[in-house]
């Protein structure tokens, strides 16, 4: 690993705190979570710093889930000043929640970088899509959630999240308002959610890295990079706070269409990196 001159270094730290900023933000306005954002980033980092591109992703991911406990800590607990987090819900999901986590870093941890970076552009192309043409569009009464579907869903999001390095809240407000759920409440109990995806992913992804596939990166346990995790956060949890309250003070369906539309430009550069190193 080469070391980087001092312009080099100031590039990347601010690159690292405007996406973290960025992440930090929309974690609290939308209940993404922010890892949609952080794991490119952290890609982009990790390739700087020249770290192997065989661990390169799966650094990326399992950061990113490392970032989001104390972020949607934040977030939820803001959002718990407005009543909006169904912690009934939440209960309901957190075994699934952990049975997905489990097979999701699995899977992680077995796929190659090049398939976790075609993998994430595919998904961040499809939640792009959702910003922009359908999250506004969905039901706003609210209807019974069956318990099968519940624990379906749980698992389902916990497995999906995992490799992608995201809190499931891409996938948990859009499982939320196809019920009917007030966005608002879905917004608040998907940080909620988020943060037993993050914990028990973060746990699952330092002993795969240890365990599993006994990596030895610079600065990590397991798959899991302190330097990341220690430039990200503060930012994070400052900005997770500001996005929870500007939830109940602005209209969010312009920024949906703009988040949906850099979405689908970091799909789009994801895929060519994908192309890159395939």
């Amino acid at each position: 690993m080469e070391l980087l001159n001092f312009s080099e270094v100031i590039n990347l730290l601010a690159v690292l705190a405007i996406a973290a900023a960025v992440a930090g933000f929309m974690a609290g306005l939308l209940g993404v979570g922010g890892g949609i954002i952080m794991v490119p980033a952290l890609y982009y980092a990790f390739t700087v710093l020249d770290f192997d591109i065989v661990t390169r992703m799966h650094l990326s991911v399992g950061t990113s889930l490392a970032i989001i406990i104390p972020t949607s800590i934040i977030s939820t607990k803001t959002h718990m000043e407005y009543d909006a987090v169904d912690f009934k819900m939440v209960k309901s999901f957190g075994v699934f929640i952990l049975l997905g986590v489990i097979a999701g870093t699995f899977l992680a941890v077995s796929l190659k970088t090049s398939a976790l970076i075609l993998f994430f552009s595919i998904f961040a192309f499809i939640v792009g899509l959702f910003f922009i043409f359908v999250r506004e569009k969905l039901m706003q009464n609210p209807k019974k959630i069956s318990d099968l579907v519940k624990n379906l869903s749980g698992i389902i999001i916990g497995f999906i999240s995992v490799p992608l390095g995201i809190g499931g809240g891409s996938l948990m407000v859009p499982f939320m308002r196809t019920f009917g759920y007030d966005i608002r409440k879905s917004i608040g109990t998907a940080a909620a959610v988020g943060f037993l995806i993050a914990l028990s992913g973060t746990i699952t992804m330092i002993t795969g890295g240890k365990i599993i596939n006994n990596i030895s990166t610079p600065f990590s346990i397991g798959y899991i990079n302190l330097l990341g995790f220690i430039v990200f956060v503060p930012v994070t949890m400052i900005m997770a706070r500001f996005g929870a309250k500007a939830v109940y003070k602005i209209d969010k369906k312009l920024l949906s269409k703009i988040f949906g539309t850099f979405l689908i430009l970091v799909s789009i550069r994801s895929f060519m990196e994908y192309l890159s190193i395939n």
